[in-house]
């Protein structure tokens, strides 16, 4: 796993291998109004069920017919109040639904778009889609204004750097984030419109092989306190011989220093699963010779096979000092449960394929829907 800070990286990669993928995350927090996004755009879902079965038939069959990454494009939209789920929005289809530039920040899926403004050093992200499974039409303006940015490079050593080609790109630790967002109930033809002032982040995966072929598991996180920013990262490998990824970056926004741990100890205790979910640990400590960090992934706000969104409380000592507390987003993956064909059928449930009608998609949400309505 490499992984870079540079601005200039943030553009489509356009990876043509079969099983590769990409995608831009976006969050943004407003404590004080108790609401929380999360954006995402996919040039090649790494998750889909439906990427994943082609790409299994292909490897099973040596059809002529590789899965191309295009054919899974995606964009999902999460909007979460005091905690719960408001709108799970996600959807993927054929490369017409996409569109990006190779020399240029910036990504189209269907009329759901973002852009970097060079001028205000902020990303725009322009929301507008209906989802007719729960009868909701959304749209946002938000604009990612950069407070703080991270310089940092370290390349994967894991059998001398002879390793499938997986990138991070932090390209935006911390930013302030305003704009609106409206929900509209088509049904009831009433809206809502809810005006933003957060805390956000924004950063890019992409990997030339499918994600559960090199990592078996996945925890990232962020979080902010007055003074500090932080972020951290562990992935353990499918091949035990290689080290993990154990990383802890924390910027003193006081100084500008920015403090890098990448020889951390992480141990996982308060192990939990759920009836779909994977086991995951709701508790990570990382320590180094200058750094103690808890993690307490304290709320869950999503959850599905093979990844679960938490809430999170962190405290962290750096350097003797007293501990800081963060709160923030935190998550967990298990890409390696999508292999499963029971975890494909129930992951379907939550996505809208463009020119595939799924009954099990429609009850799901109808379900959900009315689970929703009497939790009001």
């Amino acid at each position: 796993m490499n992984i870079s800070t540079e601005p200039d990286r943030d553009t489509w990669h356009d990876l043509q291998q079969p099983g590769s993928y990409e995608w831009w995350y976006f969050d943004a927090e407003d404590r004080e109004q108790g609401l929380s996004l999360v954006c995402i755009w996919f040039a090649g879902f790494a998750f889909s069920p439906y990427y994943m079965k082609h790409y299994q038939e292909w490897r099973r069959n040596g059809s002529s017919d590789p899965p191309r990454a295009l054919d899974y494009a995606g964009f999902s939209f999460q909007l979460y109040e005091n905690g719960r789920e408001a709108v799970n929005f996600i959807k993927e289809g054929p490369s017409t639904l996409f569109e990006a530039s190779g020399d240029s920040i910036g990504v189209r899926f269907e009329k759901n778009l973002f852009y970097y403004d060079s001028a205000r050093d902020a990303y725009v992200l322009d929301i507008d889609f209906d989802f007719p499974a729960r009868r909701q039409k959304v749209s946002a303006k938000l604009f990612f204004e950069a407070t703080s940015r991270f310089v940092y490079e370290k390349r994967d050593c894991n059998n001398s750097g002879k390793v499938p080609r997986h990138e991070w790109l932090l390209a935006l630790p911390k930013a302030a984030v305003s704009g609106s967002v409206t929900v509209r109930d088509v049904l009831k033809n009433r809206s809502r419109t809810m005006q933003m002032r957060a805390k956000g982040y924004h950063d890019h995966n992409l990997g030339a092989v499918p994600v559960h072929e090199y990592i078996d598991t996945w925890y990232w996180g962020r979080g902010f306190s007055s003074r500090y920013d932080l972020v951290y990262y562990v992935i353990f490998f499918r091949n035990n011989g290689y080290r993990p990824l154990t990383l802890c970056m924390v910027h003193d926004n006081d100084s500008g220093r920015l403090n890098v741990h990448d020889r951390l100890r992480v141990s996982q205790s308060g192990f939990s699963r759920g009836l779909f979910s994977p086991l995951h640990s709701r508790t990570l400590r990382f320590s180094g010779d200058t750094l103690r960090m808890d993690v307490r992934q304290r709320r869950v706000l999503d959850s599905g096979p093979f990844y679960l969104r938490f809430n999170t409380e962190i405290s962290c000592s750096v350097d003797g000092l007293d501990n800081q507390r963060f709160e923030g987003i935190s998550e967990f993956l298990k890409p390696g449960r999508l292999q499963s064909p029971l975890m494909q059928f129930f992951t379907r449930c939550r996505i809208w394929r463009e020119g595939e009608r799924s009954a099990m998609y429609d009850r799901y949400n109808f379900l959900k829907t009315c689970f929703n309505w009497f939790k009001r």
